[in-house]
C-alpha cells in the first residue's frame, strides 16, 4: 500500500477513537463519526488499488503548505541545473501532484524528467565511462539544492531508490553504494555552490512555470554572463 494510503488509514483509526471517547461527552451519535471513518478508510482502499494512491496524493496537495512547496522547486531546481550542466538532456518538470497528474507521469509531488537512453548504449558508456558518473550527479543533485537551502534533507528518497537500482543494473558492488552516492551528492554540492547566481535565477524561473526551452536559455545566458 502506498504510504500516503497508510497514512490516512492512521489519521482515520486515531479519529474513530478519538470520536469514541469523546462522543458520550460532545453528546454526538456514534454512528456519525463511525460512519465518516469508514467511509475514509474504503475511499483509501479504492485509491490504493483502483488509482494506485493518484487521488489521494492529488488530494493531500491541496493542502501542501507555501514552505513545503518552495523546498520542492528548490530542490528540483537543484536536478535541472546539474543536469544542463553536465549535459543530461532534461524533457520535463513538475512541481506539484496535480501538475505531474496532468501530464500523465506517475503519482508523485512532482519532478524533473530526464532522458537517460544513454545509459542503456554500452558502447556510449564503455568509450565515455563519465557519462554514469554525471548521471549519479544529477540524481543527488535535488538532495544537495536542500542541503546548501535549508542545511537539512527532507524529500530525495526517490532519488536515493533511482540510483541504487541503477548501480545494480550496472553491477555495482552493493559495499560502493554508500561510497557512490556520497561521492555523488559532494559533486552535486560544489557544482550548485559554484553556479549559484544561476541556480537562484532559475529557481525563480521555475516558479513562474517557464519551460525547459527558457529554463535553459536562462542557465545559458547566466553561465557566460558569470
Amino acid at each position: 500500500m502506498e504510504q500516503t494510503s497508510l497514512n490516512i488509514v492512521a489519521i482515520a483509526v486515531f479519529m474513530m477513537t478519538l470520536s469514541a471517547l469523546l462522543s458520550p461527552v460532545l453528546n454526538i451519535s456514534p454512528f456519525i463519526p463511525a460512519g465518516t471513518t469508514l467511509a475514509i478508510l474504503g475511499l483509501a482502499t479504492l485509491d490504493t488499488f483502483s488509482w494506485e494512491g493518484k487521488g489521494l496524493t492529488l488530494f493531500l496537495d491541496l493542502f501542501t503548505p507555501t514552505e513545503e512547496r518552495q523546498r520542492i522547486i528548490h530542490h528540483e531546481a537543484g536536478h535541472f541545473l546539474a543536469a544542463y550542466c553536465l549535459g543530461i538532456p532534461v524533457t520535463g518538470y513538475t512541481l506539484t501532484a496535480w501538475e505531474t497528474f496532468k501530464q500523465g507521469e506517475k503519482a508523485g509531488i512532482g519532478g524533473v524528467q530526464f532522458d537517460f537512453s544513454l545509459l542503456s548504449d554500452a558502447q556510449k558508456v564503455t568509450k565515455n565511462p563519465l557519462i554514469i558518473e554525471r548521471t549519479f550527479t544529477v540524481l543527488m543533485a535535488g538532495i544537495a539544492a536542500e542541503r546548501i537551502v535549508y542545511d537539512n534533507v527532507e524529500g530525495g528518497q526517490e532519488d536515493k531508490q533511482n540510483l541504487r537500482e541503477i548501480m545494480s543494473v550496472l553491477g555495482l558492488r552493493a559495499e560502493l553504494y554508500q561510497q557512490k552516492e556520497n561521492w555523488a551528492l559532494l559533486q552535486a554540492k560544489n557544482l550548485l555552490i559554484r553556479h549559484q547566481n544561476t541556480y537562484e535565477k532559475l529557481v525563480k524561473m521555475m516558479e513562474k512555470r517557464a519551460s525547459v526551452e527558457e529554463c535553459q536559455q536562462l542557465i545559458q545566458k547566466t553561465l557566460v554572463d558569470s
